[in-house]
């Protein structure tokens, strides 16, 4: 079958289509002929080899998230799993393939009406948005800023605070046209990407979720309200300056907070429930997803190339 791997680190070229054995499911495992995939945020740090101090190596395959049938089961599934159509989170990578295997209790069976490709457009983004905001300890009536706010979790940021009684939904942004559309899904004001131009948005937020982090996010710790949290939830930017908490430590009174965050610290039966949740509100029409375009698996470095030139509002979704 076709996969996806990385040859070499660096500009999406270096992911090449590779020929692998169709894995069999081990116990407690089944085997999904995939339908829709997720190209996230993660794969592309990934695959510039940001994160390679954490064990990953060349030749390994991205995707985290899958969308499709169940065509077997290990020993130990209940078989009746076998023919459902489910999202599945592959974890730190094994997605960008024709069949995937993953552990049972890594899947969620799908609403009738939710596309394959919807649900890999908000299964992992919805989690981390909500579980986030959560870390954040945002509650209704404060405002919120959301730095990097066009890509899939960026846009459910959005959704979930204007739905959760934020007071103000600032997002930072490349263009206009990006801003009109996240104005459609709930944000209040737009600003650019170093977060001015708005003159009628406010000075401070309560809360920041930053998705970008890069050389440029400690200079919005000077956005924060005393009492201000910003929570990282990603590095699409790059990783921030070493020295970026002496920000916080020279505003030492207003008791701002910094905080990054990972879906991998919540447990596995609150991950179930919300995105359960948020499936059921998606399917009902209540909660907007944000396709950008679908394209060919083997395409995956056309796919790449559009992320990293700034193209995508929303989510890339490949197919085998």
């Amino acid at each position: 079958m076709k996969a996806v791997a990385i040859r070499t680190f660096g500009r999406p070229e270096g992911l090449e289509v590779i020929e692998v054995p169709v894995p069999a499911p081990a116990a407690g495992e089944v085997l999904i002929a995939t339908e829709a995939i997720g190209v996230g945020g993660v794969d592309a740090v990934i695959r510039r080899g940001t994160l390679s101090g954490y064990g990953f190596e060349e030749g390994h395959v991205l995707g985290s998230e899958v969308a499709g049938t169940v065509t077997a089961v290990g020993d130990g599934v209940d078989p009746s799993w076998t023919g459902r159509r489910v999202w599945a989170f592959t974890g730190r990578g094994g997605g960008y393939v024709e069949q995937a295997t993953v552990p049972v209790e890594e899947i969620l069976p799908l609403p009738e009406d939710l596309s394959a490709a919807d649900a890999t457009t908000l299964g992992s983004s919805g989690a981390v948005a909500h579980f986030a905001l959560s870390h954040a300890h945002f509650t209704a009536g404060e405002s919120v800023l959301v730095r990097g706010a066009a890509g899939s979790i960026g846009i459910m940021v959005v959704q979930l605070a204007a739905r959760g009684g934020a007071s103000a939904v600032a997002v930072t942004t490349s263009s206009a046209e990006r801003g009109d559309r996240l104005r459609t899904l709930g944000a209040t004001h737009v600003l650019d990407r170093s977060g001015g131009r708005d003159e009628d948005a406010p000075e401070g937020y309560d809360v920041i979720i930053d998705i970008v982090a890069g050389a440029d996010m400690p200079s919005f710790f000077d956005r924060l309200n005393p009492n201000g949290r910003m929570v990282a939830v990603g590095v699409i930017g790059g990783p921030p300056p070493a020295d970026f908490g002496t920000k916080l430590m020279a505003a030492f009174q207003k008791s701002m907070s910094f905080a990054t965050f990972s879906a991998d610290t919540v447990p596995g039966p609150d991950l179930r429930a919300v995105r359960i949740e948020q499936f059921a509100a998606a399917s009902r029409g209540e909660l907007p997803l944000v396709v950008h375009e679908v394209l060919p698996l083997d395409q995956a470095v056309l796919a790449h190339r559009k992320m990293d030139d700034g193209e995508v509002f929303g989510r890339i979704v490949l197919t085998p």
